[in-house]
């Protein structure tokens, strides 16, 4: 049988405005999830490198748990499980952001640990010789040092959330792919909108990877 198919370039283009409409609320979702994951993952990124094992295990616990569960399936307990736990609804845009702010916190965690362990132990060493104390010189000598290391992997991190917001359609969140399926919902249009979400989801993406590379070639992270 004889198949022919054309891509109907008019039918990308026209969907560009409607898919627009759900930029905004990929990326408070994913940027806003990320702020409060950035916060999550300093405090059990330094718990986890804790010498007490009473604070250390709790965040090793939450990291494997939130590292080793798909993003999708916390989602779908937040929006759907919790409400049975708490007596009420949860709004999907809460869910989503929340999804993000715990699964990237777990992933964070690793990141501050790792940037703060590769930090030599002889600047915090001579941090202490010249009188500052232990929370002055992690706050002044180690923790500046380890933020510059950790700015690419956070780069990488904030990229993985942004994508992962694509799978918040589930719950009704109105960012980039929910907003296809009602385009296509009414033109049938799959191959063309699908490939215009791809494309504006690249776009960010490139968008971040540019300016964490701006950053690197200017000397702002890294080493």
């Amino acid at each position: 049988m004889d198949v022919t198919f054309q891509f109907d370039w008019q039918a990308a283009i026209d969907s560009i405005p409607f898919l627009l409409e759900g930029i905004p609320w990929t990326l408070l979702i994913s940027f806003g999830g990320l702020a409060i994951g950035f916060v999550i993952g300093i405090v059990f990124g330094l718990l986890r490198i804790n010498p007490v094992r009473l604070l250390r295990w709790p965040a090793i616990a939450y990291i494997e748990i939130f590292r080793g569960t798909p993003v999708l399936v916390q989602v779908l307990f937040i929006f759907y499980g919790l409400p049975q736990i708490l007596g009420g609804p949860i709004n999907a845009l809460t869910a989503g952001i929340a999804a993000i702010a715990l699964n990237a916190g777990a992933y964070i965690s690793e990141i501050v640990r790792g940037g703060v362990q590769s930090i030599e132990k002889g600047q915090r060493e001579a941090g202490l010789s010249l009188g500052l104390s232990r929370p002055q010189a992690f706050r002044y000598i180690i923790w500046p040092q380890a933020l510059r290391r950790m700015i690419p992997a956070l780069g990488n991190q904030g990229i993985v959330s942004i994508k992962d917001t694509s799978l918040f359609s589930v719950i009704g969140v109105g960012e980039l792919v929910r907003q296809g399926q009602i385009y296509i919902a009414t033109t049938f249009t799959a191959l063309e909108v699908y490939f215009m979400v791809a494309m504006l989801y690249l776009v960010i993406t490139l968008s971040l990877s540019y300016a964490l590379r701006l950053l690197e070639s200017r000397g702002l992270v890294g080493q």
